[in-house]
């Protein structure tokens, strides 16, 4: 598989999952925290699936505005992607995540909507990154 790099960034975590990540540029500086269901103490950082939630949701969004665009439907400006990310234990062994995205398209009919979601599916890196290693579910709302 080749890849046509437009752009790049970079994070850099210390201190693992309770610890602390940042870019390159600064705009993101969080704390991390492990959550309680995973044996940590929670508190108020946060951790890597919530990120990974937040930019699958985000990244998801966009390839559904570049479906629409191919296939003439008007995508609602208060469309909405909700991503919903698990992490427990495999049965193979190690952890593993899982997600769920909830596309909410206010407007559009069930079998347009359906068309949009499922071409964004194929056009979305994250969920190219994820096919086939990643247990992914995709309903429209």
């Amino acid at each position: 598989m080749s890849v046509d790099v437009k752009y790049k960034t970079s994070a850099t975590a210390v201190g693992g999952r309770d610890g602390k990540t940042r870019t390159e540029d600064g705009k993101i500086d969080l704390q991390l925290a492990i959550p309680k269901e995973l044996g940590g103490p929670g508190g108020e950082g946060t951790n890597p699936e919530q990120l990974f939630a937040a930019g699958y949701a985000a990244c998801f969004l966009g390839a559904v505005k570049v479906a629409g665009q191919q296939l003439k439907v008007r995508i609602p400006s208060d469309a909405a992607v909700t991503a919903t990310v698990g992490i427990g234990a495999r049965s193979e062994g190690g952890f593993g995540i899982t997600a769920e995205l909830g596309v909410r398209l206010p407007g559009i009919d069930q079998t347009q909507a359906q068309q949009v979601v499922e071409l964004a599916h194929q056009i979305c890196p994250y969920s190219n990154a994820t096919r086939n290693n990643v247990d992914v579910s995709v309903n429209v709302l």
